[in-house]
C-alpha cells in the first residue's frame, strides 16, 4: 500500500464519486489516545480517546496536525488502538498479551524519537506484519524524565511465532543499531514487577 497522495486518479470517469477515487481504506480502523499526566485525576481519567481514522488520507491529516510525539509534555504518552481496544491492560484483547519494548535514551529524544515512532504508526496501519498483523493490539509512545519507551502491544504471550516475526520488522523497520535491543514482557508480568525491571520473555 502506497502512503502517498494518490494521483494515478487524475483521469478518471466523471460518474464515479470523487470520494472514492482520493480515499483509501486502511485495514483497521484506528484510534488516537492521549494520555495526560494529571496528578489529580484518576489514570483512566486522563486517558482520552481523541479520533478514529480508518484511511491513509485520514491517517496523514491527523498526524500532519498533531503535536510531534518529542513535543508533548513529561509523563504525557501517545497511543494508537486498533478501534474498540483501549490502551490498558485491563481490556479483554490485551490482557492475555505482552508488548515489544524499546527504550529510547533521553539524548534521543529530538534525533531519533519521533522518526522511530512514525515507522511504527505505519507499520500498525500498512498491517506491515503480514498474516500476523492480526495480533497486534496497538502501540504506545512514552515521553518520560529518564528515558522514552515505545511498545508494540500484542494479544497473546503465547504465539511465541508471531511475537518473534513482529518484533524482527519492529527492529528493522525502525532501523535501530544492531547492538541495541528489544525486549518483549507480558503484561502480567509487568504489572507485577518489583523494582523498575520486568521479566524479559524475549529479546532481540
Amino acid at each position: 500500500m502506497s502512503f502517498e497522495d494518490p494521483e494515478q486518479f487524475e483521469n478518471a470517469p466523471e460518474d464515479v464519486d470523487p470520494e472514492l477515487l482520493i480515499k483509501h481504506p486502511l485495514q483497521n480502523m484506528w484510534s488516537l489516545w492521549f494520555y495526560r499526566n494529571d496528578r489529580s485525576k484518576s489514570w483512566e481519567e486522563n486517558l482520552m480517546e481523541i479520533i478514529t481514522i480508518d484511511t491513509v488520507e485520514d491517517f496523514w491529516s491527523l498526524y500532519n496536525h498533531l503535536e510531534v510525539v518529542s513535543k508533548i509534555p513529561i509523563g504525557c504518552d501517545y497511543a494508537l488502538f486498533k478501534h474498540g481496544i483501549k490502551p490498558m491492560w485491563e481490556d479483554s484483547r490485551n490482557k492475555k498479551g505482552g508488548r515489544w519494548l524499546l527504550n529510547v535514551q533521553k539524548s534521543q529524544r529530538n534525533t531519533d524519537l519521533n522518526n522511530y515512532w512514525l515507522e511504527v504508526l505505519l507499520c500498525l496501519i500498512g498491517e506491515a506484519f503480514k498474516e500476523h498483523s492480526e495480533e497486534i493490539c496497538g502501540a504506545v509512545a512514552q515521553i518520560r524524565n529518564k528515558g522514552d519507551k515505545i511498545a508494540v502491544w500484542t494479544a497473546d504471550v503465547k504465539n511465541q511465532e508471531a511475537i518473534m516475526v513482529i518484533g524482527r520488522i519492529m527492529k528493522d523497520r525502525i532501523n535501530i543499531h544492531p547492538r541495541n535491543t528489544i525486549a518483549y514482557e507480558a503484561h502480567a508480568d509487568t504489572q507485577v514487577k518489583t523494582g523498575s525491571v520486568a521479566k524479559c520473555k524475549y529479546t532481540l
